[in-house]
């Protein structure tokens, strides 16, 4: 029986949480997207036209990015996006932080609205995942490109 490779299985299980999370992040905005529209419109960054194709749009990206991670063909272009989703996930998160709004993220639709917005929580969860995510980015650089020693 072969010695395990750690750093393999947590690369694994770190696509694992992210596809998970991404794609149960999808379903309920797929599924209720007046909601989600109201939620994006929330954040008062874009007006509510914009509002709308974001609310339509946003989740089956993050959907199909999701699955991404688990298919090889994809990968790579799947966390680079996911990468590029934390950020700006981030990045409103502490704009409405700093603008002291008092709203739901909509992160996993309508019914997962809290009573009041822990930012600190939102923003440190997603970095944690953009953590991860780089973790994949470097891993399969580093799979795909491998050094010249």
């Amino acid at each position: 029986m072969g010695k395990i490779n750690y750093r393999h299985l947590f690369v694994l299980i770190a696509r694992l949480v992210l596809t998970g999370t991404f794609v149960m992040a999808a379903l309920p905005k797929i599924k209720d997207p007046v909601a989600f529209a109201t939620s994006v419109n929330a954040f008062q960054v874009v007006g509510p036209t914009l509002s709308n194709w974001i609310a339509l749009f946003l989740p089956w990206l993050e959907l199909i990015v999701g699955i991404g991670l688990l298919l090889p063909q994809i990968r790579s272009s799947s966390s680079i996006l996911i990468a590029i989703l934390l950020i700006v996930f981030i990045g409103l998160h502490a704009s409405a932080w700093i603008r002291e709004l008092e709203i739901s993220c909509g992160c996993f639709g309508a019914e997962s609205a809290e009573e009041s917005t822990n930012y600190l929580w939102l923003i440190t969860r997603n970095s944690l995942l953009l953590i991860a995510c780089v973790l994949i980015i470097l891993k399969d650089r580093k799979h795909n490109y491998p050094s010249k020693n």
